[in-house]
């Protein structure tokens, strides 16, 4: 009878076994897989490291919620340096950018963008120990202004020069974490960047806001120019949740109400 027993256990575990590898199959077969999403936790608060080492943000949170919504039960975060980010979604390492990206006709050339969930324009900050109040970019003339690789603030300020001919130094970062730091240790005499990021950067140094430049910028999520699905699972998951009270947790948990 014992053996009896055993050998039936036996048979029961096997069966189960089956029975999750069978599982497993079917929904890798139906293309189920761990969307990696990639972005620059420099950003806050759209996208930026804890205390305990965890990248979180808004950004963060909606790519999260969307990529659920959308049917992908498994979401790896990648960090990587801004510019990088593209590169590494047309190589296959990444499958989404969630990074504040701004959408633009040069990076539509190369990968596709969602539907906008954000609108920024661009602000220049400056030391609070220092003198220096500029009021326009003219004013930036013999500066030498900070901005991260790769951003439109880099582009917009690069335009800026070329074509008003007004000597600007510009200074790129891998981060504007770094670009901070060497506003605030002297180093250089102001940055430029997206207006959120820097009303978040005020909280943390002693840098003020001198000046805001209009430009409307509009920020999505980017995808490979061939992943017609995920782009569409996305864009419907955003149009839900941007409807949706959802969207005003979100919003009043990182910018407050």
């Amino acid at each position: 009878m014992a053996k009896t027993a055993l050998i039936a256990a036996v048979v029961v575990i096997v069966v189960i076994i089956a029975g999750v590898a069978a599982y497993y199959a079917v929904h890798k077969s139906k293309g189920e897989k761990c969307i990696r999403v990639g972005t620059s936790p420099d950003f806050p608060p759209f996208e930026y490291v804890a205390k305990n080492g965890s990248i979180v943000g808004f950004d963060m949170d909606l790519i999260k919620l969307a990529l659920h919504k959308a049917g992908y039960k498994c979401v790896k975060i990648v960090s990587m340096d801004f510019d990088s980010l593209i590169p590494a979604l047309q190589q296959g390492k990444i499958d989404v950018i969630a990074a504040g990206m701004t959408i633009t006709p040069e990076r539509e050339k190369v990968v596709a963008f969602t539907i906008p969930y954000w609108e920024v324009d661009q602000a220049v900050i400056v030391s609070k120990t220092s003198n220096f109040r500029p009021a326009k970019l003219e004013d930036l003339a013999g500066k030498t202004v900070g901005v991260e690789t790769g951003t439109t603030a880099s582009d917009y300020l690069k335009k800026y020069v070329k074509e008003h001919k007004v000597d600007i130094k510009i200074k790129e970062y891998s981060s504007y974490v770094l670009a901070v730091q060497d506003l605030v240790n002297g180093r250089i005499d102001a940055v430029m960047l997206d207006v959120p990021v820097a009303k978040m950067f005020t909280k943390k140094y002693p840098v003020i806001i001198a000046f805001v430049v209009k430009t409307g910028e509009k920020y999505g999520f980017a995808v490979r120019k061939n992943d017609t699905e995920l782009l569409n699972k996305l864009n419907t998951a955003l149009k839900e949740i941007m409807n949706s009270p959802e969207w005003n947790k979100l919003v009043e948990k990182y910018f407050g109400s």
